[in-house]
């Protein structure tokens, strides 16, 4: 609430800012909302300035005082929600931490082998689809696998290559590159690569919210995790 169009509300002139002694009072000097300390004192003015034959209306006051009683439980809940918001965030940062070491599942078309050799992943599927083929390629671009997974149903669908390539020759230590395409009778269905990878570090983004580091796929955030291994 604007500080002068109260003062008009409750029937009170603003005189420069001067008290009764004369005295400039720059208390209140550049202040554009009220706080309770102010409404009290405007509330207090008001009973000891007003015309006795034509006192304040108590229907007017007890709305005045509702609105400013409305006003005060805003401010405290938003200061609430901001301290459960900053708990929050220390929280999810303590939950990233437990993701360090470990493996997830992540949209991603950099992928680097397992100790055994190959890769596992998955195809995110955007609707039902007649025709699923995952390409692996090498560093270089050249093609070393494909793999139809035939007819699938909507959401993830897991593949594991082996590491051997279509020669049946080792296909070495990548990285790997993945590429899915899906269709189904009305054409082609969007389909992303899911990639496991480990997770080096946990940092927090601009956003507030922590970001998980992989390596060959860069940073991504809790949300984008599909699987933890």
């Amino acid at each position: 609430m604007d500080f002068d169009s109260t003062l008009q509300t409750l029937g009170i002139k603003r005189y420069g800012g001067s008290s009764q002694s004369g005295t400039k009072d720059n208390s209140n000097l550049g202040k554009t909302e009220m706080d309770q300390s102010d409404f009290l004192t405007l509330m207090t003015a008001q009973l000891k300035n007003q015309d006795p034959f034509e006192p304040v209306d108590n229907t007017q006051m007890v709305a005045q005082m509702a609105q400013f009683s409305s006003l005060s439980g805003i401010t405290e809940m938003n200061t609430t929600l901001k301290a459960i918001s900053e708990k929050l965030a220390g929280t999810s940062l303590g939950d990233a931490l437990g993701y360090v070491g470990k493996t997830v599942l992540t949209e991603g078309s950099s992928a680097y082998p397992r100790t055994s050799g190959g890769i596992a992943g998955a195809v995110a599927l955007a609707d039902n689809a007649t025709d699923v083929s995952v390409t692996i390629s090498d560093p270089n671009g050249k093609i070393l696998k494909t793999m139809t997974l035939g007819a699938q149903d909507k959401g993830a669908v897991a593949f594991d290559w082996d590491g051997v390539t279509e020669s049946g020759d080792p296909a070495g230590d990548g990285p790997f590159t993945v590429k899915v395409s899906a269709r189904n009778a009305d054409g082609t269905v969007g389909a992303a690569p899911l990639v496991w990878a480990p997770v080096s570090t946990v940092s927090m983004g601009a956003d507030g919210q922590p970001r998980l580091t992989l390596p060959g796929i860069g940073q991504i955030g809790l949300s984008d995790v599909w699987q933890v291994g």
